[in-house]
């Protein structure tokens, strides 16, 4: 009778010790929040490190895209200082760009740059048009 018992608490332990419960999913939830809102200044200074090593050979310091690298590999790259250049670009084909690259323009690997300091790079680089206001659209176009 109890050998039943112990095999069956055995097993209902493993199977619950291989799921963790929604409160501990809800506490680190939690602290990745109150860690990500502390980290805010830290993460962006980590983007500025990876774009000046990575971007600004070609994308420039600012993000105007005019760089003598940019004009040497003929490249037409966007303004970033425009606030309209990235307006109807997400977030996630920023991400996806940037992770895998297109044309001459390298992938970020992984193993260089985690997702998070990705998207820390995406805020970065959003900041450049940041307090330039867009330029009206003309009808039609």
């Amino acid at each position: 009778m109890t050998r039943p018992f112990l095999f069956l608490s055995a097993a209902i332990g493993f199977a619950l010790a291989a799921f963790p419960t929604q409160g501990k999913t809800l506490q680190a939830a939690e602290s990745g929040a109150k860690n990500s809102a502390k980290g805010a200044p830290e993460s962006m200074a980590k983007a500025k490190k990876l774009y000046a090593m990575d971007c600004s050979m070609c994308h420039g310091d600012n993000g105007n895209g005019q760089t003598d690298m940019a004009k040497d590999m003929e490249l037409k790259l966007l303004d970033w200082t425009d606030p309209k250049a990235l307006a109807d670009k997400p977030d996630q084909e920023l991400f996806t760009l940037i992770r895998n690259g297109k044309d001459k323009m390298p992938p970020e690997d992984a193993g260089r740059a985690k997702d998070d300091e990705v998207n820390g790079l995406i805020r970065y680089i959003r900041g450049f048009s940041k307090g330039q206001a867009a330029a009206a659209v003309a009808p039609g176009k």
